[in-house]
């Protein structure tokens, strides 16, 4: 599987402030390459604290960015998946309508009845790791769902935990002309932090993007 994380951040390494609620980070310009770029893989990814913060939809706006996967015989949006370890997806979350599959990546020891609630709103349920999701093992399951080219939108502990199980192979960060601040807000890849044996990363590519700067790297 070809793994890609995205994100959008501030000057000061930020997504968010210490509320973790949405903020408008990036502009149209980076709103219309990210939308070509969920429109270019099997699945977009976030983690459930972005669920139960933002309550995306995780969908290709661009009617035309869709016209064109079905023309290649793909689904008209791609799946959407969320790292929730707990169940802790809410049964309305937007994210579980009908517009594409969902999968809800969940931990063995979450009671059944919390899985039983989300399959009954349409989700599909990947159980892998006792308390907390196996990544890599989830990722397994994906792939035999056909998710070969996975988008990952965030949150920072998600990043951090896919960074720490080395499978990223790609980033992409939009970084915006704004200090957000604050020792309590959300940075690119929170978790336990690295001490040691620090993920490098390699620049693919440097380029202006409206008023911020998009910076790509290879893992």
């Amino acid at each position: 599987m070809h793994v890609v994380v995205n994100a959008a951040m501030s000057a000061d390494g930020k997504l968010s402030t210490r509320r973790r609620e949405q903020v408008d980070i990036s502009g149209a310009d980076d709103f219309r390459r990210v939308d070509e770029l969920r429109a270019s893989v099997d699945a977009v990814m976030v983690g459930v604290g972005t669920v139960l913060a933002d309550d995306p939809s995780l969908t290709v706006d661009d009617p035309e960015l869709v016209a064109e996967r079905e023309a290649r015989g793909e689904s008209p949006q791609p799946a959407r998946v969320v790292a929730d370890s707990h169940a802790r997806t809410p049964p309305d979350a937007t994210l579980l309508d009908d517009a594409a599959e969902t999968f809800v990546l969940c931990a063995e020891e979450e009671p059944p009845g919390h899985h039983e609630t989300l399959e009954d709103v349409g989700a599909t349920v990947v159980v892998a790791g006792e308390n907390r999701v196996a990544l890599p093992e989830a990722f397994e399951e994906l792939q035999a769902h056909g998710v070969e080219d996975l988008m990952v939108e965030g949150g920072g502990e998600l990043i951090f935990s896919l960074f720490a199980a080395d499978l990223v192979d790609d980033l992409s960060v939009y970084v915006a002309p704004k200090i957000i601040g604050g020792r309590e807000a959300p940075t690119l890849a929170d978790g336990d932090g690295f001490v040691g044996d620090f993920p490098e990363l390699e620049v693919a590519a440097v380029e202006r993007l409206g008023d911020g700067v998009l910076l790509e790297y290879e893992c």
